[in-house]
């Protein structure tokens, strides 16, 4: 049985290392060009601009994780203590929450100020839907398990 795979080397190329990213981005940027010309009141249109939210959430998911921790979370790395200040470690061990519920509060500020029923509009809502899913996962996956699941690590 193969053991986990060696972290990608610095020399391969950045497409390479970051494949998935860019993969997962370049798909949101699909759906946010086939809604800039679509009619969000059609079928296609109301699906390419929810599929702008939860590819957004995507794309936030690798990415976030990838910088950000969440100490408790099975669905986050887990932070090495790197500050001698209890408040800066603080930041430090839930700085996904952190990160997720400020970029959250933005998303509501904007889909106060825009028309709920106005193409971006609708866009923006779902954005917020998938932020609210996003940071319920991380803070719900510090206490739950799921039997089954890699992360729950049923001991």
């Amino acid at each position: 049985m193969a053991g986990p795979k060696p972290p990608a080397k610095i020399s391969q190329p950045l497409w390479k290392r970051h494949s998935l990213s860019l993969a997962a981005s370049g798909v949101l940027v699909l759906w946010l060009v086939l809604y800039l010309g679509a009619d969000p009141k059609s079928r296609a249109g109301s699906f390419y601009g929810n599929a702008i939210a939860d590819w957004t959430g995507v794309v936030i998911t690798i990415l976030a994780t990838k910088y950000f921790f969440e100490k408790g979370s099975r669905e986050s790395k887990q932070p090495k203590i790197i500050h001698k200040n209890h408040f800066l470690e603080l930041l430090h061990e839930h700085s996904l929450t952190i990160f997720l519920a400020l970029t959250g509060l933005g998303w509501v500020a904007l889909f106060l100020k825009v028309d709920p029923e106005s193409k971006w509009g609708t866009v923006v809502s779902n954005l917020v839907s998938e932020w609210s899913q996003q940071i319920g996962l991380v803070l719900l996956t510090k206490k739950l398990i799921e039997t089954g699941s890699k992360e729950s690590n049923d001991d």
